[in-house]
């Protein structure tokens, strides 16, 4: 099942350590099949407040997101962001071919019964 990393930067900047770990970031992701879905894009806030920016993530799945969270070479580069920008990381499983929200309102119903 497709996993995902998603990363909420609450106080983005531009800085020589930055560029620098943007310009490595991909050679870490390769290994693992990552991508990116999302990099810092306006967001529109609907509900509640996202100060920041947003960073979206996509690898065939779970294990390949957390080995690649751990890996060396992510590791690496990892305090070149972790020095400038403050945020929340999260590794979360998407949903299987053919979800269907109804069935997990049908699970949950019966939950209250």
């Amino acid at each position: 099942m497709t996993a995902y990393a998603l990363a909420h930067l609450k106080n983005p900047t531009t800085n020589a350590d930055i560029v620098d770990y943007i310009t490595r970031i991909q050679d870490t992701m390769d290994p693992f099949g990552g991508r990116f879905l999302a990099h810092g894009p306006k967001v529109e806030v609907y509900e509640g407040e996202w100060p920041g920016s947003v960073v979206l993530l996509e690898f065939p799945d779970a294990d390949a997101a957390r080995a690649w969270y751990a890996s060396p070479a992510y590791r690496e580069i990892l305090p070149l962001r972790l020095a400038h920008i403050d945020g929340d990381t999260i590794l979360f499983d998407g949903v299987p071919p053919g979800y269907d929200p109804r069935v997990t309102a049908e699970k949950l119903r019966s939950q209250l019964s």
